[in-house]
């Protein structure tokens, strides 16, 4: 079976194993307060050239949202998103669960656009209704898509015009930096929002993201809300042992460029085939279309989930992992085309 299902299928990259079975027999401070987790928050401050921010590890992705959301709004708050973005499909009600209501647009290419915020907040004018406090987006996006600087400076200055947060859900933030078409380093990105998260989860580790605050008001408390929420290690040095190591001799990029290559590829490879896509490749996510007559006999061969069916078509979801190898990539080349 040739897995092109998602990019947390495996365990983790070799040299963060490696990084964790040499430093199995150390002991450390609990909670995120031990040396590994300090380092490994160094690099990125040095990283995004903040040393004022602050860098917490965190369980998942979920609940990474969960907590900054739930910490940055009033109990009558509501975040703004796009009516694709991961918290308003794929959380199962997880801000809802805290109260607070998600405001949603349609999207634009997987992106939520400055004119949707401007929409929703003067949709929502008064004590009447709910008030928008906060706006998510994610980074690449659910569809692989990724903003460009100008989109997230309009977004940041949209925000700012309203006094809202803004916040980047950056569970593939790996492969959106690294795309070809991002034209902004992290960096660069971390002064236009409050607060995002780096995402391991997705690239390479065994599970964790860093949440990376550089609001100092936002940041008030927010170790109280991690521990509240469930998203706090008792043994919070082994993600900063992760971590210290995605973030040494650039891993973390090197990881998530090799995915959006081997994704290109495939994208390039299937289209010389003649097939259609839902969305341009830009990151390690590629959406063909296919007549559903073929799908469950590609199932058998490769891993993939699927995205939408519409009459006689259906659109799969392929994702390139830190598993992933091009002798993977000719096998699906030569499987797919079997099927045409």
């Amino acid at each position: 079976m040739i897995n092109l299902r998602n990019d947390y299928c495996g365990v983790c990259h070799p040299k963060v194993l490696d990084a964790l079975v040499k430093k199995s027999t150390n002991v450390y401070v609990g909670y995120g307060l031990d040396t590994e987790s300090s380092e490994a928050e160094n690099k990125i401050k040095k990283l995004i050239n903040n040393n004022d921010a602050s860098v917490y590890f965190t369980v998942g992705g979920t609940s990474t949202n969960k907590i900054v959301i739930a910490h940055a709004l009033p109990s009558y708050g509501c975040v703004i998103a796009c009516d694709s973005g991961h918290i308003n499909v794929h959380e199962t009600g997880a801000i809802e669960a805290t109260g607070h209501k998600v405001l949603t647009v349609p999207n634009i290419n997987g992106k939520l656009t400055s004119e949707g915020i401007e929409f929703l907040v003067n949709g929502h004018p008064d004590f009447h209704m709910v008030k928008p406090g906060i706006v998510y987006i994610s980074n690449s996006t659910e569809y692989g898509t990724v903003y460009n600087k100008e989109e997230l400076v309009s977004l940041s200055n949209t925000c700012r015009k309203y006094n809202l947060y803004f916040y980047i859900d950056g569970a593939r933030l790996g492969c959106a930096l690294t795309s070809k078409v991002c034209d902004y380093s992290i960096a660069e990105m971390a002064e236009l929002c409050d607060a995002f998260y780096i995402g391991g989860t997705k690239n390479g580790l065994i599970l964790g993201e860093a949440l990376v605050v550089t609001n100092r008001k936002l940041n008030e408390d927010i170790r109280y809300a991690i521990k509240c929420h469930g998203g706090m290690y008792a043994k919070g040095f082994v993600n900063g042992i992760m971590f210290n190591e995605l973030f040494t001799n650039n891993l973390f990029f090197d990881i998530a460029k090799q995915e959006n290559i081997l994704a290109e590829r495939l994208y390039n490879e299937l289209r010389k085939l003649g097939i259609k896509f839902l969305f341009k490749q830009e990151t390690n996510q590629i959406f063909p279309i296919f007549n559903s007559d073929i799908i469950d006999e590609l199932s058998k061969k490769i891993s993939f989930e699927v995205w939408s069916k519409e009459e006689d078509m259906t659109c799969i979801r392929f994702v390139t992992s830190f598993l992933t190898t091009n002798e993977d990539i000719d096998k699906a080349i030569k499987v797919i085309k079997s099927y045409l």
